[in-house]
C-alpha cells in the first residue's frame, strides 16, 4: 500500500532522517517503535504532506509521489489520528466530520439531513456510540479520536496514522480504539501505529519496525520478536533495569496534606509524604490526581484542609509561596504547562531561578547560559546547543528541560504529574534513576502515574485514588497490579495487602 525506501530530511544543519525505511500492507497493522528523536515524527511528516524529503523513495500503491501539501497526502487517501486530536470546540460532531465537504441540496444549501445520517452510519459501522448533534466540546480525548478516525473512513482513507493514540486514555477507551482499528484492518486498510506502550503494540499490531538516529533498523513480525529485543535495537545496547530503584533511608514528614476537600473533584485527601520517599499516586484517568497535585502546589483552589511542608501551613492560591517554601511541580501537560514553546532551552531551564540570577535587576544571557548548562548537562538534554528553541525538542528531552527547570530550584519535595509519558524507554529509565537517586539524598516525592508497572517499580507507597478519594494506601512490598487496580475500580475498602 505504502513504501518509504533510504529517506532522508533535514533541517539546516540538523539531519532529522539518515535513512528512513517503511512499508506498510493492505490488511495489516504496522508498529512504528524508536526512542525519541529516532525519526517517526519526521517520517509520518513526509507521509501526510507536512514536510518533503531532500531524498530517497516514495511509493504509494506501487507509483511514486511527492506531496507538496496536507491536502495532497488526504486527496491520496492518506489520514493522520495524532494523540491530541484538534476539533473546532463550537461544531457539532457532524459538522467536524464533514468540515470543507459538507453535502447541499438542490437550492444549494447544506444538507444537513444527509451529514447527521451520514455522520450515523459512519458510528454504527465503527461499532461506537456518539450523538452526532452534540458539540464537540467537552468530548474525551477518546471520543475526539473517534471522530477523527470515523472523519476518515469518510474520506475512504486507505492509509490510517495513529501517533500514539492511546496516551491520554483509560483501559476501557484503548479496547474500544484497538476494536475500531482491527475492524478497519479487517476492511482491507493499512494501519500505522505508533506508540512507546509495547504491551499495546503486542497487542494490537501484526508487524513492527525499528529506528534509531534517524535511521531504519529492522522489520520483524510481532510473533516474532520480544520486548527486550526492540528494546535493544530501540537503544543500541542492553537497558538492564527500567525500574533502578535503590533502597532511601525514609525520614521525617516532609509535606502533610490533611482533610483536602473540592466539592465535585476531590474530598478529604490526607497523605504524607517523607524524606527520601517515593510516594506514588495511582488511579484510573479522571480519579483526581492531578487536580489534587495543582491544589497541593496553589495552582487550583480548595474548599477546606491544609497542605504543611516541614509544619509549616501553606496559603492557598499561592503557587509562589510554594515555590520559596521548597515545593517543586513537573506538570502532566508539560507543552502547555511546562515549557513556553517558543524561548530557548535555556530561558526554559532558568525561568523559575530568573530571581536569583538578576543583578541590579539585570540577567545577562551568560548568567542565564551558565545557570541552565549545569541541568541541560546533568539530565543529558540533546540539543545542538542552549539557544535551541524549546518547542523543537523531542518530548524526551521536552520533558528533561522541564524537570530540569524545577530542579535549579533545590526543592525539598517535588511532585511529578506522569514523569514519562510519551517518551521512550531509554529516557524512561534515565528519568527513573534521576527519581531514585534524588530520594536517596533525602527529597520527598510524590509521582502521579497510569502505568501501573512505573508505579510498582518506583513507588515506596502506593495511594490509590477513585472518584476524587484515596481509597487505598499500599506498601512497597504488598503493592500488585491486581490490588492497585481493584482500589483503583472499587469504593474505599480493605483491599489485599492494603491499610485504607
Amino acid at each position: 500500500m505504502l513504501e518509504l525506501s533510504r529517506v532522508v530530511k533535514s533541517f539546516g544543519p540538523v539531519v532529522a532522517l539518515r535513512s528512513g525505511s517503511l512499508r506498510l500492507d493492505s490488511g495489516s497493522i504496522h508498529a512504528l517503535v524508536g526512542e525519541n528523536g529516532a525519526g517517526k515524527s519526521t517520517l509520518v511528516k513526509i507521509v501526510a504532506g507536512l514536510y518533503r524529503r531532500d531524498a530517497g523513495e516514495f511509493r504509494l500503491r506501487g507509483d511514486d509521489v511527492d506531496f507538496t501539501s496536507t491536502a495532497q497526502s488526504k486527496a491520496a487517501g492518506i489520514a493522520v489520528i495524532y494523540q491530541e486530536p484538534t476539533l473546532f470546540p463550537d461544531l457539532t460532531v457532524t459538522e467536524n466530520i464533514f468540515m470543507g465537504r459538507q453535502p447541499v441540496n438542490r437550492f444549494g444549501r447544506i444538507d444537513r439531513k444527509t451529514m447527521r445520517h451520514e455522520a450515523e452510519a459512519l458510528f454504527q459501522r465503527l461499532g461506537v456510540r456518539i450523538d452526532p448533534e452534540r458539540p464537540a466540546e467537552g468530548l474525551s480525548i477518546a471520543d475526539q479520536q473517534v471522530i477523527e478516525i470515523a472523519k476518515a473512513v469518510s474520506l475512504d482513507a486507505r492509509v490510517l496514522i495513529m501517533d500514539e493514540p492511546t496516551a491520554a486514555l483509560s483501559g476501557v477507551e484503548v479496547d474500544r480504539l484497538f476494536a475500531v482499528a482491527r475492524s478497519l484492518r479487517d476492511e482491507g486498510r493499512a494501519l500505522l501505529f505508533i506508540s512507546h506502550r509495547f504491551d499495546e503494540i503486542f497487542a494490537l499490531c501484526d508487524t513492527v519496525t525499528v529506528m534509531r538516529d534517524g535511521a531504519y533498523v529492522a522489520t520483524t513480525p510481532i510473533a516474532e520478536t520480544t520486548v527486550d529485543e526492540m528494546v535493544r535495537q530501540m537503544v543500541g545496547r542492553d537497558v538492564t533495569e527500567l525500574f533502578p530503584k535503590t533502597e532511601a533511608e525514609i525520614g521525617e514528614p516532609l509535606l502533610e496534606v490533611e482533610g483536602l476537600t473540592r466539592t465535585g473533584v476531590f474530598h478529604d485527601i490526607t497523605f504524607t509524604v517523607r524524606a527520601g520517599e517515593i510516594v506514588g499516586l495511582a488511579g484510573l484517568v479522571g480519579a483526581g490526581r492531578s487536580e489534587v497535585a495543582r491544589a497541593v502546589f496553589g495552582v487550583d483552589p480548595y474548599e477546606s484542609g491544609a497542605v504543611r511542608l516541614g509544619g509549616r501551613t501553606l496559603p492557598r492560591n499561592r503557587p509562589d509561596r510554594a515555590i520559596s517554601a521548597g515545593i517543586a511541580l513537573v506538570p502532566e501537560d508539560r507543552r502547555k504547562e511546562g515549557l513556553v514553546l517558543e524561548s530557548s532551552v535555556a530561558r526554559n531551564l532558568s525561568l523559575v531561578i530568573r530571581n536569583q540570577l538578576a543583578k541590579a535587576g539585570i540577567i545577562t544571557n551568560g548568567a542565564e547560559n551558565r545557570a541552565a548548562r549545569v541541568w541541560a548537562s546533568r539530565l543529558e538534554v540533546k540539543t545542538n546547543a542552549l539557544s535551541t528553541v524549546a518547542g523543537t525538542l523531542s518530548g524526551g528531552n521536552q520533558q528533561k528541560v522541564v524537570l530540569g527547570k524545577w530542579l535549579a530550584t533545590e526543592p525539598t519535595v517535588l511532585i511529578i504529574d506522569e514523569p514519562t509519558r510519551g517518551i521512550d524507554v531509554g529516557t524512561k529509565a534515565e528519568v527513573h534513576r534521576l527519581l531514585s537517586e534524588l530520594a536517596g539524598k533525602g527529597m520527598g516525592i510524590l509521582m502521579i502515574s497510569s502505568e501501573l508497572p512505573e508505579v510498582l517499580g518506583m513507588a515506596d507507597r502506593v495511594l490509590v485514588m477513585r472518584e476524587g478519594r484515596i481509597t487505598a494506601e499500599i506498601d512497597r512490598a504488598d503493592a500488585t497490579s491486581e490490588n492497585v487496580m481493584f482500589a483503583a475500580t472499587h469504593a474505599a475498602t480493605q483491599t489485599p495487602g492494603a491499610h485504607s
